[in-house]
């Protein structure tokens, strides 16, 4: 197992320490209705610090343990490290590597699809990396085969932030990678929704300083190069303005491949979001490219939880709010919230006017079984 580093570097901000196209798809007879703006109690479950995927009885097990908690959809972990949670032709194409080696010989997707249906959740891809390549590794297996793909910052260096390498997000050949992906999901499995978060669309501030950005950029502005500082603000939105668009065609194309398909996105807290990795979401509620976000809003107290909860909600129309939930963190690195506030911030958010939430991650609900049986459910 590896540690939590691998995963836990994804949270822009500190807790309790600090401020196969082959394959045919299956519909599971019990599969819950989709429609449009339900309230959501999700729940993320990922393959790091946790064995919830390592085994088919293990996914059997963390469903119930969901479905008893009062969870409703299931965020299942489907790409990172440079590597697919389900058997991808496409990496099987490109690095002989189908799945993540962890998981060979199985299709833990699949598995999650059917265990979650059978109880009437709803299962959602989560496509944690997204742009990035790999952790810790000088940008892995895709950087070392594809090297024109990487994301390059001010001083002509691969990005790397937080020890996540980068892949060029500005780059068309690496939009269509990504977007090859999560198409091969949606044309063949069975899954309600599709997830992107904090890395999906976005790339690090720093990034935009490659050949291909800094040409387009020139075209647009009379000759002119960018600004030096990856901070200028109108470099900031330009950048940003051409991930929401990237965003927006991945949306046509998922509803024209399946329209009822949940698109959602689970970024970091605005404004924060868009200067540190150009992730503009209220732009993409503004102009429809997503079917609902759940940012991060992880906080270590009650008072700080509750104004920057409120500072997000700030952003939304009041048709808006149903299409917005919070992101709660609920373990990381063995640690957890007291079940007062656990309790607080759902009082937060229903006093806020958002009906549901999002819990980053599954093991943290075994933490509280008296409280997600008893107490969340009525909620």
């Amino acid at each position: 197992m590896r540690k939590l580093f691998a995963l836990f570097c994804l949270i822009p901000y500190c807790f309790f320490a600090c401020n196969s196209n082959e394959q045919k798809e299956l519909v599971a007879p019990n599969k819950p209705v989709v429609t449009e703006n339900t309230a959501i109690k999700g729940i993320w479950v990922t393959n790091v610090a946790s064995d919830a995927l390592d085994s088919r009885a293990k996914i059997e097990q963390t469903v119930q343990v969901c479905k008893q908690s009062g969870i409703t959809d299931i965020y299942v972990v489907t790409w990172n490290r440079g590597r697919t949670l389900y058997p991808s032709k496409i990496m099987k194409d490109m690095l002989d590597l189908p799945i993540m080696e962890r998981f060979e010989g199985r299709d833990p997707l699949q598995e999650m699809i059917e265990e979650g249906h059978k109880a009437g959740l709803k299962v959602h891809a989560w496509f944690e990396f997204g742009f990035s390549s790999s952790y810790g590794e000088n940008g892995g297996a895709i950087l070392a085969k594809h090297p024109q793909w990487k994301a390059i910052d001010n001083e002509g260096k691969l990005v790397s932030k937080n020890g996540f390498e980068w892949m060029n997000a500005m780059d068309p050949e690496v939009q269509n990678f990504v977007k090859s992906l999560v198409m091969e999901v949606v044309n063949n499995y069975d899954v309600d929704g599709i997830q992107g978060d904090d890395r999906l669309p976005a790339m690090p501030s720093l990034g935009g300083y490659d050949d291909y950005t800094v040409d387009l950029y020139k075209k647009e502005h009379n000759g002119n190069t960018p600004p030096q500082d990856y901070k200028d603000a109108d470099w900031l939105t330009w950048r940003a303005d051409k991930l929401s668009d990237f965003l927006g065609i991945l949306y046509a194309e998922v509803k024209a491949a399946k329209p009822n398909m949940i698109v959602s996105m689970a970024p970091s807290i605005h404004p924060w979001a868009k200067e540190e990795y150009l992730q503009d979401w209220p732009t993409w509620l503004n102009k429809g490219f997503c079917d609902y976000v759940i940012p991060q809003v992880y906080r270590y107290n009650i008072e700080n939880y509750t104004t920057t909860l409120n500072a997000q909600v700030s952003n939304l129309s009041q048709e808006q709010k149903s299409k917005f939930f919070a992101g709660v963190l609920l373990q990381v690195n063995g640690k957890n919230p007291s079940q007062g506030f656990l309790d607080s911030m759902i009082v937060a958010n229903r006093k806020a006017g958002i009906d549901g939430e999002a819990f980053f991650f599954y093991e943290g609900l075994k933490q509280f079984p008296e409280y997600f049986t008893k107490e969340y459910t009525t909620k």
